[in-house]
């Protein structure tokens, strides 16, 4: 065997966190334990009848749909795409110039942190947050400054507290809401508008990561960053179909904005990929143009999954609260278990139960003290989850008392 390392980069990030949560459900279906996982943000309801349908036929009987696609997306991809985003958001784009699609918006995330940053730079990550989000930063060699995400500030970023000499090196800033992990949203739009002052007044680009923009439970409604004055002069939104369609395994998205601001990404992948397959755009054409009712029907599953994890959760001591978006519970560890440490609970609760939740501290040094759990399996499952997770927290009661 040869004796090679891999970069420096590389060895200096720890193993991801989905990738240490597969080897602990590894051991644990040797072990014979039934597995209730509600870790990765992994859609466990099909894929509408009506994209799958045209995927078939477009790989049957379309041969071309074989080839090479256009690696910025084939027209009619980008067409649907502008289309959707005008009749969703009131906002107009330019498909020739403003669109590029991607094969799923985690690899146009890591990406453009590739095509941007430098080491000298630094960009701007929340804290807790999408693990990519600042593994792109430290692939790419640049330096993470964290804006932590705290309950007490709604889940939201305190610009205040960055100092000037971070914010003139800094290139990108990254948000996300609805967010992930903690489910927050931003419910006092004046946040948008001093965001993209901020951002226009220090040169950062803004990359709004809306990946759960459909999501949303309720009268609440997911905006798009480009509904504010100003903002195409500072940002890109990225989106998916992953779960918005329930097409994780698909790999498809995009990012839009200004022509300028998305050029440099757009060269970077010319050099390392042709974009998504044809058969794949063309389904997610089928999704875009089609009926919308599937998404309404899939946030109404996830709200009412939601209801009742909280509401079982805050019976055990967790600290939950209802949400109005995403696919996600951001639970606080109860008093009996939170000194113990997120990674070290969801360890043991997996082990002892089979429940599968992601620890807390894995999406940032902010999040300890809460583990997220994903809404992503059948719904009868949740009863046994929340009697597996009572048993487990009365246990530590009587051991810490």
């Amino acid at each position: 065997m040869i004796d090679i390392s891999p970069s420096s980069i590389l060895s200096h990030l720890p193993p991801y966190l989905f990738t240490k949560i597969s080897l602990l459900k590894k051991e644990a279906f040797e072990k014979k334990l039934d597995v209730i996982d509600l870790g990765m943000g992994n859609p466990d309801m099909p894929t509408p009848a009506h994209i799958v349908d045209i995927l078939c036929d477009s790989i049957k009987h379309h041969k071309n749909t074989h080839r090479y696609p256009q690696a910025k997306g084939i027209p009619k991809f980008r067409k649907a795409i502008v289309q959707w985003m005008s009749r969703r958001f009131g906002v107009e784009l330019d498909y020739e110039n403003e669109v590029l699609a991607l094969i799923g918006s985690k690899e146009g995330i890591a990406h453009i942190c590739m095509a941007y940053l430098e080491a000298k730079d630094y960009a701007l990550v929340c804290d807790p947050s999408y693990p990519v989000h600042f593994n792109g930063v430290a692939l790419a060699g640049a330096k993470i400054f964290r804006m932590p995400l705290l309950e007490k500030n709604n889940y939201l970023p305190d610009f205040t507290k960055i100092p000037t000499k971070i914010l003139q090196k800094t290139k990108i800033m990254f948000l996300n809401y609805p967010n992930n992990p903690t489910a927050a949203v931003v419910e006092d739009l004046s946040f948008w508008k001093e965001t993209i002052h901020f951002c226009k007044k220090y040169d950062i680009l803004l990359v709004s990561d809306n990946a759960y923009s459909e999501l949303t439970f309720g009268n609440y409604y997911a905006p798009s960053i480009f509904e504010f004055s100003g903002a195409k002069n500072v940002a890109l939104e990225f989106h998916s179909f992953s779960k918005t369609f329930n097409m994780a395994g698909w790999r498809l998205g995009w990012v839009c904005g200004n022509k300028k601001l998305l050029y440099p990404l757009e060269k970077f992948k010319s050099f390392l990929d042709y974009g998504p397959p044809l058969f794949i755009q063309l389904a997610g054409v089928a999704a875009l143009n089609g009926h919308q009712n599937c998404i309404r029907e899939l946030s109404r599953v996830y709200e009412k999954r939601m209801q009742k994890m909280v509401h079982g959760l805050k019976k055990n001591g967790w600290k939950a609260k209802e949400t109005k978006a995403t696919m996600y519970v951001w639970a606080g560890l109860p008093n009996c278990l939170a000194k113990e440490g997120s990674l070290s609970v969801a360890e043991r609760l997996l082990k002892e139960t089979g429940v599968v939740v992601s620890p807390g501290v894995s999406f940032g040094e902010s999040g300890e003290g809460y583990a997220r759990m994903s809404l992503v399996t059948h719904d009868k499952r949740f009863h046994d989850a929340l009697i597996r997770i009572s048993k487990f927290t009365k246990s530590a009661m009587q051991n810490h008392s």
